[in-house]
């Protein structure tokens, strides 16, 4: 039951007034609130991107001076005894080593094809 009571028509339109600038803000309100979501997962996103950036440069800045360790710790003399190696034995000898080779892994190839 509701009971009769005399209220300034003003503070209705005020409380009316109030509800309706709430219901009228809230899709924007919504919005900005989607926005700033979209805006923080962006910048996670390029800060993960960024982060795998540096990982990479480090990981090829170590892998060149861990190359050029190698190549300036390789003994000159090592290098001219294994070339030298390589120029006595004869083209010959590869090409008949190499058919050996063949050869023996022919028959394996053509069982599994």
């Amino acid at each position: 039951m509701i009971l009769d009571s005399s209220v300034n028509d003003q503070v209705t339109d005020a409380v009316t007034q109030g509800s309706l600038e709430i219901m009228g803000n809230s899709p924007a309100m919504a919005m900005g609130s989607s926005y700033q979501t979209m805006a923080h997962a962006f910048g996670v996103l390029f800060e993960g991107a960024v982060a795998g950036q540096h990982r990479q440069t480090l990981t090829a800045i170590a892998s060149s001076s861990q190359g050029l360790t190698q190549v300036y710790s390789v003994n000159s003399m090592a290098g001219a005894g294994t070339t030298e190696q390589v120029s006595q034995t004869g083209m010959a000898d590869a090409l008949t080593s190499l058919r050996g080779a063949i050869e023996v892994l022919t028959p394996h190839i053509l069982q599994k094809t």
